[in-house]
């Protein structure tokens, strides 16, 4: 079967992929050790640990739902910042028989049109706060992918500047706030790993037109841009069109873009209400130029500022380039 046929999937034509990509979530075989630590932790929960196979089942049939779901919360909850989460899709040789990357490496997908992009601090929700010393940024990192050696680790150190080190290092938090020093250097790393890196490795690895965009205007001093933040401006919610003209601007070009990519495949086909600069394809024009759409630049009206930025600007942008470099090699470094 050609699956780069589009007659193979008549009904997914374009895609709008937010929250990462397919590469973030690193799949696992279904007999993995990982999955297997995270459902003993599962059974010790539920009060079903050390029976016997054919006595699991039974046993979880007759728990409560409540435990079953707090449960299945807890050991969600426990993996979660590491992006290796419980419950989600497995290897399984038959459905899926592999991992992303492979299919992207060898050009075995649905090349559709595609609009993905991402936040500006998408670590801020994830990461401790109290995080003080540099010690305490390498252990995050230890505990989070443990399969990660002393040579990957001090990489993530250098390419993240100690700002207790080096005082023009670009994560010195100067916002006095109530929060470790290391805060901010800890989000940034931990928000190129998780959301801003996989993202980019997919308009890395598309053959097919992929319209990128980086989210900046601030929500709050702390939370910045914040994960997650964009999906009440692109449904043009009144939680953002409210807050002052400039939001609801912002918010009308960015839900103009996102109809017109839902409806052709293309943001700029059709004109809406909103007038908008055009949004080229990433590497449109050569390897060069990565092309992003840069909403909300020095915008920070909701965090109590004055200052209203840009709406949205075609950059080339290069924030968090080499980052990713490093994050991309590292995707074929899992556990199993």
């Amino acid at each position: 079967m050609n699956i780069n046929s589009p007659h193979q999937y008549p009904l997914f034509h374009k895609a709008v992929i937010e929250s990462g990509g397919p590469t973030s979530r690193a799949l696992h075989p279904y007999d993995s050790a990982l999955h297997e630590e995270q459902f003993r932790m599962f059974l010790t929960l539920t009060s079903c640990s050390g029976l016997s196979d054919t006595a699991i089942l039974p046993c979880l049939r007759n728990a409560s739902e409540a435990s079953i779901v707090e449960a299945s919360n807890t050991v969600f909850a426990h993996w979660n910042p590491s992006v290796r989460w419980a419950w989600q899709p497995v290897i399984d040789k038959d459905l899926i028989s592999r991992r992303p990357l492979s299919a992207w490496k060898s050009g075995n997908y649905a090349n559709v049109p595609i609009l993905t992009g991402f936040n500006h601090n998408e670590g801020t929700m994830y990461v401790p706060k109290t995080t003080t010393t540099s010690a305490q940024f390498r252990e995050f990192w230890a505990e989070l992918l443990p399969h990660l050696g002393n040579e990957e680790l001090d990489v993530v150190e250098q390419l993240y500047p100690d700002p207790a080190v080096y005082p023009d290092s670009e994560y010195l938090d100067t916002r006095g706030l109530d929060v470790g020093a290391q805060y901010k250097r800890l989000e940034a790393a931990y928000g190129h790993y998780a959301y801003v890196c996989p993202v980019r490795q997919t308009a890395q690895f598309s053959k097919t037109p992929v319209y990128l965009y980086h989210w900046a205007t601030n929500r709050t001093i702390l939370g910045g841009a914040n994960h997650g933040d964009q999906m009440w401006y692109e449904t043009f919610d009144p939680s953002t069109t409210s807050v002052s003209s400039t939001h609801k601007e912002l918010a009308g070009v960015f839900h103009d873009y996102i109809v017109s990519f839902v409806l052709t495949g293309d943001p700029n086909a059709v004109k809406g209400r909103w007038k908008r600069p055009v949004w080229e394809a990433w590497g449109k024009k050569g390897e060069q130029e990565h092309k992003t759409m840069v909403f909300g630049a020095g915008n920070d009206e909701r965090a109590g500022g004055k200052g209203k930025g840009v709406i949205a600007e075609l950059l080339n942008d290069t924030w968090g380039s080499k980052q990713c470099e490093f994050w991309w090699s590292q995707t074929p470094n899992v556990e199993d």
